[in-house]
C-alpha cells in the first residue's frame, strides 16, 4: 500500500479518492490549483471536510465505519494550493489528476505535476474524455504515466479502469494496480480507446432506452424497471460475454438480424460473432466461445452460476413466490 497519496484537482472525483483511500488508512494529500482568496480557500477546506463527514456518516450508518472513526479518516486528508511555497507532491508514491475535462486545464494539470512529482511517482489521470497517449505528451516522464479512470461514486463504485499507453512501463501499471486493489478496487487493463470499456457499453444501453421512449415503445418507469429487475440482474452475476457464451454466440448472430431488419443497422452483430459461429466456438456448448470451457464442468458451472444469481434475487426480495400449502395430492 502506498505510503502517501497526491491528487490534484480538489473537485468530485478528486474527494472521492481522497475519501477512498483514506478510508483505508492512506494518507492524502489533496492539491486545489484553482486561483483563490485567502477565505475562499479556507472556506473551501471546510466545504471538503464537511463533505468526507457526511459520506462517513451515511457509511456509519449502514455499518462500514464506527462514528467515533470519522474524525481520524477525515484528519488523513491534508490540503494544499500551487502558492503554498511546498512542494505538497515530493513524498507521494502516486499522484492522480483530477482537474475539469479541458485540455488547457489538464496541460497545466501535468506541468504542475511534472515540475513537483518525484521522478519515481506513478502519474495517472483520472479522465474520461483524453487518450492515455495524448495526455501522456503533456509529462516529464511519460512511462510512468497512465489513465485510471474512476466510476461515480469514487469511494463506493469498486471499478477502476486503467489505461495504458505506448509508453507505460510494466513497473507503473503493476504499482498502481497493486496500490488500487490494496484499498478494495477492482482493477481492469484496456487500450488506449476512445470510452473505455464501462462508458462505451453505458452509452449504447442509455441511448437505447431515451429511443424507446422516444419512439413511445413503453413508459420510462416500465423501461428502467425492466433494466432493473432484468437486464441489469442478470449481468450483475454473468458478464456480457460470459452471457453470450452461455446462451451461444449464434443466438446473438439472429436476434441482431432480426433487430437490424426491423429496427435498424445499429442492431448489426460484429464480425467476431459470425466469425466464432464459422470456427464453432458459440459458448458453453462447444467448449469455446469469448471462454475457453474445454476444462470446466458445465453442470458445476452452471449451478454456481445460478447460485449466485439466487442469492441475487433473495437479497432483493426477487424470489419467485412459493405456495407452502401445495400438498401431494
Amino acid at each position: 500500500m502506498s505510503s502517501l497519496i497526491g491528487v490534484v484537482g480538489a473537485g468530485r472525483m478528486g474527494r472521492g479518492i481522497a475519501l477512498s483511500y483514506s478510508f483505508a488508512g492512506v494518507p492524502v494529500v489533496l492539491v486545489d490549483l484553482k486561483q483563490r482568496s485567502d477565505q475562499q480557500r479556507q472556506e473551501t477546506i471546510n466545504q471538503i471536510r464537511e463533505e468526507l463527514a457526511n459520506d462517513l456518516n451515511f457509511l456509519a450508518t449502514v455499518g462500514l465505519v464506527e462514528k467515533s472513526k470519522i474524525d481520524e479518516i477525515v484528519s488523513l486528508t491534508s490540503f494544499s494550493h500551487r502558492e503554498s511555497g511546498e512542494n505538497p507532491l515530493e513524498h507521494c508514491d502516486i499522484v492522480y489528476e483530477g482537474v475539469p475535462e479541458v485540455m488547457e486545464a489538464k496541460t497545466d494539470a501535468f506541468s504542475y505535476v511534472s515540475k513537483m512529482a518525484s521522478k519515481t511517482a506513478i502519474v495517472a489521470s483520472t479522465t474520461s474524455t483524453f487518450l492515455v497517449t495524448d495526455l501522456a505528451k503533456l509529462i516529464s516522464e511519460p512511462k510512468r504515466f497512465l489513465n485510471a479512470h474512476w466510476l461515480n461514486p469514487a469511494h463506493l463504485m469498486p471499478l477502476v479502469e486503467m489505461s495504458k499507453g505506448d509508453q507505460t512501463s510494466q513497473e507503473a501499471i503493476d504499482i498502481l494496480q497493486a496500490s488500487l486493489e490494496s484499498i478494495g478496487k477492482v482493477t481492469v487493463l484496456c487500450s488506449a480507446s476512445p470510452g473505455y470499456i464501462v462508458p462505451r457499453i453505458q452509452a449504447i444501453a442509455m441511448n437505447e432506452a431515451a429511443r424507446l421512449v422516444e419512439e413511445g415503445v413503453a413508459s420510462a418507469e416500465d423501461i428502467d424497471k425492466a433494466v432493473n429487475v432484468g437486464f441489469g440482474l442478470r449481468f450483475a452475476v454473468l458478464g456480457i460475454l460470459e452471457f453470450i457464451d452461455w446462451g451461444g454466440g449464434d443466438i446473438l448472430h439472429y436476434a441482431s438480424k432480426s433487430l437490424c431488419e426491423t429496427v435498424g443497422e445499429r442492431y448489426t452483430a460484429p464480425e467476431i460473432i459470425g466469425k466464432n459461429m464459422r470456427e464453432n466456438k458459440n459458448g458453453i456448448r462447444d467448449g469455446e466461445g469469448f471462454f475457453n470451457y474445454e476444462n470446466i464442468d458445465p453442470t458445476a458451472y452452471r449451478q454456481k452460476r445460478m447460485t449466485d444469481f439466487v442469492k441475487l434475487l433473495k437479497h432483493r426480495e426477487l424470489l419467485p413466490k412459493y405456495n407452502q400449502s401445495i400438498t401431494d395430492q
